[in-house]
């Protein structure tokens, strides 16, 4: 255990623990596990007396392959909670310093479904095992989790299977469809980016000219980003997961600005276009995500997404305006990126995975007791409204708190005032 500060005072502990790679089989192969806790200075200056009574708060990364935060000091979101809470801030197994799954970790795991095996080690259901081997190597008898996004996803498999040990649970942006297949995902995904999409051409109407003109140049011209890889249509639509964020938009419309250079693309549009739809930094990202939706006695997810694109005609990259793409992951975007690539067979074996893990117990949902407050984004592009409604409808005792200020990344923008309400919610 090691403790730091941050330049603002913030108390930093660093906590490690060794759990099973597969809890089902617990004296196997095990891995590390690493968090952060933060105190606030405002609270180590009131003293031990204060610090001993406040409670904790673990905070749910979205992804899947979110790694905690790194904060330099306490702002936004986390400077609002440190008020009232110790901030345990996970890195979920895979990701920042717990043991990494990568294309090198995965290479020693041997063939595609050797290294799919390993894979489903790295679900929701593992990960909240996860925290409670942290709560109890911390002597924390109970605690308040967060979950943003996928971390609201972890927050329903917390709620179904350990909710003796939490306080109460805070969700943004994260009330995951309980059945069916992914396939109902991605049909009102496409739906959402659609509207987004209008939206924004609507904001500004010349980057749909730009757009096309850049699309025209990829399909006509042999174009190479700065890593070498090379730059399709398909490729370019991965944008729009700008679409998702409040101001990330702004950041795309800036980026288009400067998409040509003396006839050609320029270095400054390729080099940032390839930084925004890399997966270096969060391979688990690409690999597993539509497995988040994978559930017991559904058929395998098999490319949900780019199945799914076939009742969406404006989204081909065939099309003579393609629409910006959304969180949907096409084989394309494993085989053409440099470090997806030689996990292209094992993406194929995770798609055809048939007999997924629980991730939520239905019944203990529909009699819940722990005090649960949800922020549904109504123009949420990534986590459906209307499915989390429905969601909410079967989990007792979940208050759902509805705005349409805000996109997916609300808690960015203004979380101080989101996360006060669903506070207000569970007291």
């Amino acid at each position: 255990m090691i403790t730091r500060q941050l330049v603002d005072g913030t108390c930093v502990t660093e906590h490690w623990i060794t759990v099973p790679l597969d809890w089902s089989v617990p004296n196997g192969e095990k891995i590390q596990v690493f968090a952060r806790e933060f105190v606030s200075a405002e609270t180590l200056a009131k003293g031990q007396v204060h610090l001993d009574a406040l409670p904790y708060l673990l905070f749910l990364q979205g992804g899947p392959g979110g790694k905690g935060n790194r904060p330099a000091k306490l702002s936004g979101w986390m400077a609002e909670l440190a008020q009232d809470f110790r901030i345990i801030m996970l890195d979920q197994r895979g990701t920042g310093l717990s043991t990494r799954l990568d294309r090198n970790s995965l290479s020693v795991r041997g063939s595609a479904e050797e290294q799919t095996k390993y894979l489903r080690c790295f679900r929701a259901d593992s990960i909240v095992r996860d925290a409670e081997a942290l709560r109890t190597q911390l002597g924390i008898r109970s605690w308040t989790i967060f979950g943003q996004s996928f971390g609201g996803f972890c927050a329903l498999t917390y709620l179904s299977f350990f909710p003796h040990h939490l306080d109460r649970a805070l969700i943004t942006g994260g009330l995951a469809p309980l059945t069916g297949h992914a396939d109902q995902v991605y049909r009102q995904t496409y739906r959402r980016m659609a509207a987004r999409n209008v939206e924004y051409f609507d904001r500004f109407p010349e980057d749909r000219e730009r757009l096309d003109a850049v699309f025209d140049h990829v399909r006509t011209q042999i174009v190479r980003l700065l890593d070498g890889s090379p730059l399709t249509a398909a490729r370019v639509q991965m944008l729009g997961m700008e679409l998702g964020a409040n101001t990330k938009a702004d950041s795309l419309h800036y980026l288009l600005e400067e998409a040509f250079a003396g006839g050609t693309l320029s270095d400054t549009f390729l080099a940032e276009l390839g930084q925004r739809i890399s997966f270096a930094s969060n391979p688990m990202y690409a690999v597993m995500h539509e497995s988040i939706y994978g559930l017991p006695g559904e058929p395998p997810t098999n490319w949900s997404a780019e199945r799914i694109l076939a009742e969406f005609p404006e989204f081909s990259e065939q099309a003579a305006s393609p629409l910006l793409t959304g969180e949907m992951i096409f084989r394309s975007h494993i085989r053409l990126d440099p470090v997806l690539a030689p996990l292209t067979g094992t993406a194929n074996a995770v798609a055809a995975v048939e007999d997924w893990s629980p991730l939520y117990d239905l019944d203990q949902l529909a009699r819940n007791e722990v005090p649960a407050a949800a922020c549904v984004y109504t123009d949420d592009v990534f986590v459906d409204r209307t499915l989390s409604l429905q969601t909410a409808q079967r989990v007792a005792n979940l208050s759902v708190y509805e705005t349409n200020d805000f996109h997916h990344d609300g808690i960015h923008d203004d979380g101080a005032a989101i996360l006060r309400e669903l506070l207000r919610r569970t007291e």
